[in-house]
């Protein structure tokens, strides 16, 4: 497989994107995110998704110059307008506006309207983390995952993330879908035609089933049954319904170049520490209970795995299939 450096591998998405009709802002903030997928080894949200977005350019269900603007804000509390537009770019304001307005209330909520897919979400944390901030991310997305008891799917895979900062360390960090496995891995299951595992989709039918294409026209399962699809229908509340966004259901699938208008959207808390029982005790509170954590042989702090390939392909580069890398140079083109 052939072996790029980031930035190589940035302004190759950035060239497809901008050939497509994303403005440069928006490709740019598209293709950093995209790169810390595959350097954290996150490749179903990697830049194999660049020709899915190019789709939605070409075929106007991504505008790609919008430019997302603060629609109504107060306090500690403020929605971004995504225009429709990639995510990406949204999703940095809202980091920017988080930063700021946590360290002046103590918390803050900011909410995504119009919005697109945004990737890994954890990636959008990280530099919360590093200003020393507590923070959650959660978003809506097209319909993947019935209402408990139901075959017909409602809700999307609603990822969820957190990142606690850590004095001197990287931040402990967790990051999942609460279906049994993001849709991401069927799709590159499908592309490579490789079965998928019993029990993470259901088929059309409503039957368990290790066809991945199946899954992905059928319903995915959620993570701990029951409690995954209670916990889908909290995000799709707090993302949607407080942001004026489109439930899943109303979306079409990300996985279709035509469609309308996704809408999603996206929720991000923060959290200063300070406005608490303060920045040392947190601290020391938080050291504690990793000790405690890696006390035990075999335990792993949530995300460093993820840093870990980080540091690997920054200093080594990445690997991706042939098929994926001549597929953004004809893109790109």
């Amino acid at each position: 497989m052939p072996v790029l450096k980031s930035d190589d591998l940035q302004q190759l998405v950035i060239r497809a994107l901008i050939h497509a009709g994303a403005s440069t802002m928006a490709a740019a903030s598209t293709a950093r995110a995209l790169v810390a997928a595959d350097e954290q080894g996150i490749s179903s949200h990697g830049v194999s998704r660049t020709p899915h977005y190019v789709g939605h350019l070409r075929n106007a269900r991504v505008i790609g110059d919008a430019v997302p603007r603060v629609a109504h804000e107060r306090g500690g509390a403020c929605l971004i307008d995504a225009g429709n537009g990639l995510a990406y770019p949204a999703c940095e304001m809202a980091v920017a506006e988080l930063t700021k307005r946590a360290k002046q209330f103590g918390v803050t909520y900011v909410g995504i309207t119009n919005s697109n897919h945004n990737g890994m979400t954890s990636f959008h944390l990280e530099s919360l983390a590093e200003a020393g901030l507590v923070s959650l991310a959660f978003g809506n997305s097209p319909a993947a995952m019935n209402a408990w008891g139901g075959k017909r799917p409602i809700f999307g895979t609603n990822p969820i993330a957190a990142a606690f900062p850590r004095r001197g360390q990287w931040p402990v960090v967790v990051d999942l879908a609460l279906t049994e496995v993001a849709k991401g891995k069927l799709m590159l299951a499908a592309r490579d035609n490789k079965p998928i595992p019993l029990g993470w989709a259901l088929d059309r039918a409503g039957n368990p089933t290790t066809d991945a294409n199946e899954g992905i026209h059928g319903s995915l399962m959620p993570a701990g049954g029951a409690k995954g699809a209670m916990l889908a229908l909290m995000v799709e509340l707090l993302a949607a319904a407080l942001t004026g966004a489109a439930f899943g259901y109303e979306m079409d699938s990300f996985f279709s170049a035509t469609g309308n208008s996704a809408r999603l959207g996206q929720g991000f808390l923060a959290i200063d520490p300070g406005a608490l029982a303060g920045n040392e005790i947190y601290n020391h509170r938080i050291d504690a209970l990793v000790d405690a954590m890696l006390a035990d042989d075999g335990v792993r702090l949530p995300g460093y795995r993820r840093f870990e390939n980080r540091e690997k392909a920054r200093r080594d580069g990445i690997d991706l299939p042939d098929a994926i890398i001549a597929e953004l140079h004809a893109l790109a083109a």
